[in-house]
Parts: structure tokens; C-alpha cells; sequence
């Protein structure tokens, strides 16, 4: 139990220093790029840069995650090795070559 304490704290830490710096890195962006597209575009600092990447997210990413519905469903269901078996197939039947497929 303590482990996975120590990976779920770990994993939490990593998640809030890659945060701190997309900020930035927005943040930077937005100052070095945007500022000089036109005159009326203000400077940004940290704070806003925390919410504009927020809004960006919320707006074009929603909160899925990476593998959305699709993902959560396949990884509920345990599949035998005749199914895995038979996926495995199916995908790299697309690509093998017209070489290989006679």
C-alpha cells in the first residue's frame, strides 16, 4: 500500500510541474508571438497564462482523457487469448504488403 502512495504522490508532482511548465511555456508564446500580431493584444503573465491554457482545455479538449470512452470500456472487459488473438490478426493484416498476402 505504502508503494502505491509513493506513485500516486510521485505521479501527482509530475503532473503539477508539467502544468507549471506548459504555463509557461504559453505564457511565453503568447508574449513573444501573439503580442506582435496586432497592436491591441496586451502582455499576459503567469496567472493568466495557467487560465488561458484552462480555457484552451476546456474549450478544445473537454476532460476525457487521452483514450476516452472507447478505452475505459476495452480495458473493463477481460478478452480470452482467442479474442486477442484474433484482434492481433485483424490489425496487422492492414499492413502487411500485397506481397505478403499471396
Amino acid at each position: 500500500m505504502k508503494n502505491c502512495k509513493s506513485k500516486c504522490a510521485a505521479f501527482a508532482a509530475l503532473a503539477v510541474v508539467c502544468i507549471a511548465a506548459l504555463s509557461y511555456v504559453v505564457m511565453l508564446l503568447w508574449n513573444h508571438v501573439v503580442v506582435s500580431l496586432a497592436d491591441g493584444i496586451h502582455v499576459i503573465d503567469y496567472c493568466h497564462a495557467v487560465g488561458l491554457l484552462i480555457l484552451s482545455r476546456i474549450l478544445f479538449g473537454g476532460f476525457r482523457g487521452r483514450h476516452g470512452h472507447h478505452h475505459r470500456h476495452c480495458a473493463s472487459e477481460a478478452m480470452t487469448a482467442d479474442e486477442q488473438e484474433k484482434v492481433r490478426c485483424g490489425l496487422f493484416s492492414r499492413f502487411r504488403s500485397k506481397k505478403d498476402a499471396e
